[in-house]
């Protein structure tokens, strides 16, 4: 099972504040649409609670502390990653998107084979960062340039990184 880490974050790591995004892009919101439908997606609870349902044609699977956390027939709840992603293999899923927030980005990151990186160029304000990429570990596979617009309020960078020190 390929586990894919799917994140929008800005030249200084910044990925959110106050649990929004920092930005409006609508280009990146249609990318992840696009690759995210039809899969699981497995999220910490602030970030299920700021998309405030879950997502259509998905399975969410949210990590949270708290056990009396709830979430709709047919999605998830577990007290740890590790938990998670038992269900994902034990489902015999071919690939599985990790969403956020920062937390489950930090614990993910040495297990994960792919990063899908739309890289913002912006240096906001935020709360939530990702961890550096160490460029020893992955290898940069495409890019797409995006221009700011109407729609997307800067410049970015959709970025496909894989693995490289599992050799």
């Amino acid at each position: 099972m390929k586990i894919s880490i799917i994140v929008a974050k800005a030249k200084n790591n910044v990925i959110g504040k106050d649990n929004q995004l920092v930005w409006k892009l609508s280009s990146d919101l249609r990318l992840f649409k696009k690759l995210t439908t039809g899969h699981h997606i497995i999220m910490g609870r602030k970030t299920y609670e700021s998309v405030g349902k879950p997502l259509p044609n998905r399975t969410s699977i949210v990590i949270t502390r708290n056990e009396d956390f709830k979430v709709p027939e047919g999605h998830f709840v577990f007290h740890s990653l590790e938990d998670a992603i038992k269900l994902c293999i034990s489902k015999n899923l071919g690939q599985v998107f990790i969403i956020g927030g920062a937390e489950i980005y930090r614990q993910t990151l040495p297990i994960c084979d792919e990063l899908i990186v739309t890289e913002v160029d912006a240096y906001p304000q935020g709360d939530a960062y990702f961890p550096d990429i160490e460029s020893n570990k992955w290898e940069e596979i495409s890019r797409e340039h995006f221009k700011k617009d109407e729609k997307n309020e800067y410049d970015f960078d959709f970025v496909i990184y894989k693995r490289n020190d599992r050799i």
